[in-house]
């Protein structure tokens, strides 16, 4: 007779953005990682000093990084990198969760939360590039409705933003406003996702 699966444990973590003093809790996430979450974070191998400088060099170029922190540790993380040499307010996005805790919609939580620092930061758009066989950011990308366009080699998602709503608006506590070409009193949307191989 097989045995029935233990339940999970709940989720006690919070999601907030990090501070520069969680650098050493970001960074041991990362080094966490296993082999495949760490191919499908940095889009291919990625030794530790690698991911140590990376770690060091997001705090230090003013990176926004969002965690999911629980009992003091960070075990995922989304991050907004700006891409300034782009005309159009462009910052690049990229996802981490830790092995043990995906498929339990945290990383659409923070997906959700860095869209929305995103659009109060005036980017208009968000890029994220990934592999094909990125199985998690597919399954990201599905539940937010995304188109996708998969190839051999390297692919890029491109994230369509609205500006926020104007300060005195009701529709400024929202983190999202409407997509465009919405009707005036229907639900705020999550933005459109496109995924375009390059």
């Amino acid at each position: 007779m097989q045995k029935s699966a233990s339940p999970q444990a709940p989720l006690t973590g919070i999601i907030r953005q990090l501070r520069p003093s969680d650098l050493p809790r970001f960074r041991e996430h990362l080094l966490r990682l296993d082999t495949e979450s760490r191919r499908d974070r940095f889009n291919g191998f990625a030794d530790d000093s690698f991911v140590t400088a990376y770690a060091d060099r997001c705090f230090a170029k003013g990176t926004t990084v969002i965690g999911y922190v629980e009992d003091d540790r960070v075990l995922g993380a989304a991050e907004l990198h700006e891409r300034p040499e782009i005309d159009e307010p462009t910052g690049e996005i990229a996802f981490s969760v830790e092995r043990e805790l995906q498929h339990r919609s945290i990383g659409g939580s923070l997906f959700e939360r860095l869209i929305a620092n995103a659009r109060w930061l005036g980017y208009t758009r968000l890029l994220v590039t990934t592999h094909p066989q990125n199985q998690a950011m597919k399954a990201l990308a599905r539940k937010f409705n995304a188109s996708l366009s998969f190839d051999a080699g390297e692919t890029v998602g491109v994230i369509e933003l609205d500006p926020p709503a104007p300060v005195f608006s009701k529709a400024a506590s929202s983190p999202f406003v409407m997509t465009r070409g919405a009707r005036a009193g229907a639900p705020a949307l999550p933005p459109s996702v496109a995924f375009m191989h390059s």
